[in-house]
């Protein structure tokens, strides 16, 4: 059976949408009509709707959240831990669902495991919710019996996850606000405060001190070409996004990220604690050692550190610990190629996976924090200056003519 999505007219004309399972289209419709609708469409319901614009990119196509996604895994890990079948335990989720998107690809999924399917290979159909990884583990759980744990240990990951990027996202807001607003409040200065203010002087025959020269010249070059850098600005920077597209270039940027002082330190250290993480979850989902690696380095968002990923697994398929690997690679931490010896030699290789990344991002948490405690001072002193100037410049023709009339 399929799931179907349609749209129909109820007996008051009224529209409806929903979700049914059939073998085909005539028979949903069929259905429809035994309960006193008549259909306007149906069709499966992971295609795009009609109504929807089939030409966007495959990036901008609907995804379900992070937060969705792992309210979704802890259901079915419920359900199934409840010794409820699979495909009940699939529709039941369905039900649940206030999402029509969520429901459809769940339906969807359900339909493809009553055919025969696994539920590995029913996710393979949507790719932007259920990545590879998280397939790995779907099929690991499935070959060891133990779906349910493992579904456990997804929501848990993916909450993980989700928590990660939220506390990063938000670490960052108050610096963009704050420097935000001090380029607006000075842009406002130069271009409605300091014509009005500076006026006077422009028209007399004295030489005018070099800061408020600086500073008229400032304030016609944002009144006349305000609006062209903005656009300009706006225009270098979709630019770069369409340059950096390709795979060379991107390569090519972050080779540069990983050389500039602090910066670099901060981009390994997110990306070895997501990769440690990974690793460690896949490989106790019962994930094959080279498997993991190959799958826990596509997190990895810098190019360069994923090629490094591909040279350490080639390195361990050689023969080469994974400490070994590692540690020739010469990007990841120390601490981490230390942890990671001591789980091999304990036998608890996850388990120290596992620890190494709480450290990262321990550390990194730390990190930022120092960061924004040395950023906002820094942003109001450098505000400070710059609203000093501005008055200075205003000052000293005032100054000078006071001079004059003593």
């Amino acid at each position: 059976m399929t799931a179907y999505r349609y749209r129909a007219l109820n007996e008051q004309g009224k529209l409806v949408k929903g979700f049914l399972e059939g073998d085909s289209e005539r028979q949903v419709r069929g259905q429809l009509r035994s309960r006193n609708l008549r259909p306007v469409e149906v069709e499966e319901a992971n295609r795009p709707a009609a109504n929807s614009l089939s030409w966007r990119p495959r990036l901008f196509q609907p995804r379900i959240s992070a937060g969705d996604l792992a309210m979704v895994t802890r259901q079915l890990a419920t359900l199934v831990l409840s010794n409820l079948p699979l495909d009940e335990a699939l529709q039941a989720a369905a039900q649940q669902s206030r999402s029509a998107r969520i429901k459809g690809m769940l339906l969807q999924v359900r339909s493809r495991v009553s055919e025969g399917y696994t539920l590995a290979y029913a996710m393979t159909e949507f790719p932007q919710v259920f990545n590879e990884m998280y397939r790995a583990m779907v099929a690991a759980g499935e070959h060891s019996g133990h779906l349910g744990p493992v579904l456990e240990q997804l929501a848990d990951y993916t909450e993980q996850r989700q928590y990660t990027s939220q506390k990063l996202k938000m670490a960052m807001i108050y610096p963009f606000i704050l420097v935000g607003v001090a380029i607006a409040v000075v842009v406002a200065l130069m271009i409605f405060v300091v014509p009005e203010l500076v006026g006077i002087f422009v028209h007399s025959n004295r030489e005018l001190p070099l800061l408020t020269q600086i500073l008229i010249a400032s304030s016609d070059f944002f009144r006349a070409w305000g609006l062209w850098l903005l656009l300009a600005i706006v225009a270098l920077v979709v630019t770069v996004r369409q340059l950096l597209r390709n795979e060379s270039r991107r390569r090519q940027w972050h080779r540069i990220q990983l050389r500039i002082p602090g910066w670099s330190r901060l981009v390994v250290a997110i990306d070895t604690a997501r990769f440690a993480s990974t690793l460690s979850i896949l490989m106790a989902s019962g994930v094959p050692l080279l498997d993991a690696l190959r799958i826990a380095g596509q997190v990895l968002t810098n190019l360069v550190l994923r090629e490094d990923s591909k040279a350490v697994a080639e390195r361990v398929q050689e023969g080469s610990s994974l400490n070994r690997a590692l540690q020739q690679s010469g990007r990841f931490p120390p601490m981490m190629v230390h942890m990671v010896a001591s789980g091999e030699a304990s036998g608890e290789l996850e388990t120290m996976l596992a620890r190494s990344a709480d450290n990262q991002e321990r550390e990194l948490e730390m990190t930022l924090g120092t960061m924004m405690a040395l950023f906002e001072p820094l942003m109001v002193v450098v505000m400070g200056g710059m609203v000093l100037l501005i008055v200075l410049a205003i000052l000293l023709p005032i100054f000078d003519l006071n001079t004059m009339v003593k």
